[in-house]
């Protein structure tokens, strides 16, 4: 495919005209609480038309889709926003691979994208047995190398067709090296957010539509097995701590322990909360895309993605 030409320019943008860091409400804590003791909710950016697909470098450096506008943007460990990418292919949910690349669901023609850390694409994925996706959201990669992503039915303004090729909403995996996914789990009714533990073992997958979310058993060959179900919440993005906390996205943020208890809820001052990852240095700095805007408040645990 032709790759458009602003691919390797990332360059600081001077924002003028919006509110950036701005304190916008000190969070109500329990003793326990997973957020930083006195620690407050800020917004640093206002600016976007809708923001998705958060996710972090290893140096802590956030990267985050205003998919409307068709940017990857960067914000990174000194505070600073600017734009990675220009024509992304509408790229929505986005995870960083293990050698540094950022990956991508484009959903302009419902593919998967690597992007190299100078803003060079390759087309891993472009169709499935020679179906169009019905459109890449959310992705994660395991320890091997493949590649989780969710494939929900969402009708895009920039599309030329207005019904799915596929039927069903679906979760595929595709093998390291490989030219083809295979599909991994057909009884969703509109997969979403998607997550794997750092070990490997298990994979975290929201149904929205059906407002639940499931823990899988990650086999040795990429298969999932048994379905549990972790909670009554679906989820847009999701991601975890160090303690094994599941973050969930939607009306504000919702923190669930391993066992599948709600133990907190931040509120975000956002029409809908869609992604989250754990950024900065130490991995303690909470960032929030929700519509417009985009947050971060500072966190007791850290994030391990």
């Amino acid at each position: 495919m032709k790759i458009p030409g602003l691919l390797a320019t990332c360059f600081v943008i001077l924002i003028s005209g919006f509110t950036k860091n701005k304190v916008v409400k000190n969070v109500h804590q329990k003793q326990d609480s997973v957020v930083a003791k006195g620690a407050v909710l800020k917004k640093v950016s206002d600016q976007f038309s809708f923001t998705e697909g958060a996710s972090v470098d290893k140096q802590g450096n956030v990267f985050f889709t205003d998919q409307p506008n068709d940017k990857i943007w960067k914000y990174d460990t000194q505070g600073k926003l600017s734009v990675f990418l220009d024509k992304t292919g509408r790229s929505n949910g986005t995870y960083f691979d293990q050698k540094g690349n950022l990956l991508t669901c484009a959903d302009e023609k419902d593919e998967l994208w690597s992007i190299d850390p100078k803003g060079k694409v390759t087309v891993l994925l472009k169709d499935f047995e020679g179906h169009r996706f019905n459109g890449p959201n959310d992705l994660w990669e395991d320890l091997g190398g493949g590649i989780y992503f969710t494939d929900p039915y969402y009708q895009r303004p920039y599309w030329d067709r207005t019904s799915p090729d596929i039927k069903g909403e679906k979760v595929y995996y595709l093998s390291k090296g490989k030219k083809q996914a295979v599909v991994v789990a057909d009884d969703l009714e509109q997969p979403n957010g998607i997550v794997g533990t750092p070990d490997g073992q298990s994979l975290y997958i929201a149904d929205i539509k059906a407002g639940k979310t499931y823990k899988y058993k990650i086999n040795a060959d990429g298969s999932l097995s048994n379905k549990q179900l972790f909670c009554e919440q679906g989820s847009d993005g999701m991601t975890l701590d160090n303690e094994g906390n599941v973050y969930l996205t939607g009306d504000g943020v919702t923190v669930y322990n391993k066992e599948g208890k709600k133990i907190e809820v931040i509120k975000i001052p956002s029409q809908w909360t869609a992604n989250l990852c754990f950024g900065g240095r130490n991995k303690n700095l909470l960032f929030i895309t929700a519509s417009e805007s985009v947050y971060t408040i500072e966190m007791r645990v850290r994030g391990v993605e």
